[in-house]
């Protein structure tokens, strides 16, 4: 029990095809589309990976799918829950829980780096931070909250073994302002730098998708360019800015 929601591995098909309709209800994607199909799902579980349900008095609000990956990582591939009841920040728990007594070091995953809850929940609440910029990643996306938009994602790495960090970053110049709801850049000096992120992207792409558009070449030209080039993410704002430092 976390929180007052149960989690636990899910075994049988009809727990897997409840996961199916769960992530449906959350991205509503097309047909061809699924984050995870059952039959991944089962052979995941099968072979020893992670699959887990989060229940709250029976009901399942929340599931993750993870897979083994090199260098005692867990790759979690796809995690959906009822935003605003804790029910991520349980499951993240769980999953950290399950990789220790695995003997697994290392959680792995994806998310966009326009979503500004999701980058103060992986950084701030977690502790887990991105280590690379994937452009266009996995492509188009055919579901109600990725359509229309490219699928530039963050690699987060959550260093499970190793005791969260909490630095007070230097001083910084915006690098990447959100003024107005828009993207401006700005001139920016020195060895650390801040990049914005739009409040709600998932709403401006309904609402102004050239904006949505704008924030992501921005964001793409600018905490990608700094990334690649080999910069580090080391913190996130509560203003919702990546804060990012030169590595000597």
């Amino acid at each position: 029990m976390n929180g007052g929601v149960k989690i636990r591995e899910l075994r049988e098909i009809d727990e897997f095809e409840e996961v199916y309709r769960l992530f449906d209800d959350i991205w509503h994607p097309a047909p061809h589309n699924p984050p995870v199909t059952v039959e991944l799902m089962i052979g995941f579980a099968h072979t020893g990976n992670y699959v887990a349900g989060a229940y709250e008095g029976g009901r399942l609000v929340g599931a993750s799918v993870g897979f083994r990956a090199a260098d005692r990582t867990l790759h979690s591939h796809v995690t959906g829950a009822v935003i605003g009841r804790g029910i991520g920040h349980a499951l993240k728990s769980h999953q950290r829980d399950w990789c220790l007594e695995q003997g697994l070091e290392r959680i792995t995953w994806t998310f966009d780096p326009l979503v500004r809850r999701n980058a103060r929940f992986n950084l701030v609440k977690l502790g887990a931070m991105p280590e690379a910029y994937l452009e266009d990643f996995y492509g188009k996306m055919a579901d109600a909250i990725n359509e229309g938009d490219a699928s530039d994602r963050l690699l987060a790495v959550w260093r499970i073994t190793e005791p969260a960090k909490h630095d007070e970053p230097p001083p910084a110049d915006v690098l990447l302002a959100d003024e107005g709801g828009r993207p401006v850049a700005k001139e920016a000096r020195g060895g650390t730098v801040l990049v914005g992120t739009p409040a709600d992207v998932e709403r401006l792409r309904g609402e102004d998708p050239a904006a949505a558009a704008a924030w992501r070449l921005a964001v793409r030209g600018s905490l990608g360019r700094l990334m690649r080039t080999g910069w580090r993410v080391a913190g996130f704002t509560d203003r919702g800015e990546y804060v990012l430092s030169q590595v000597n």
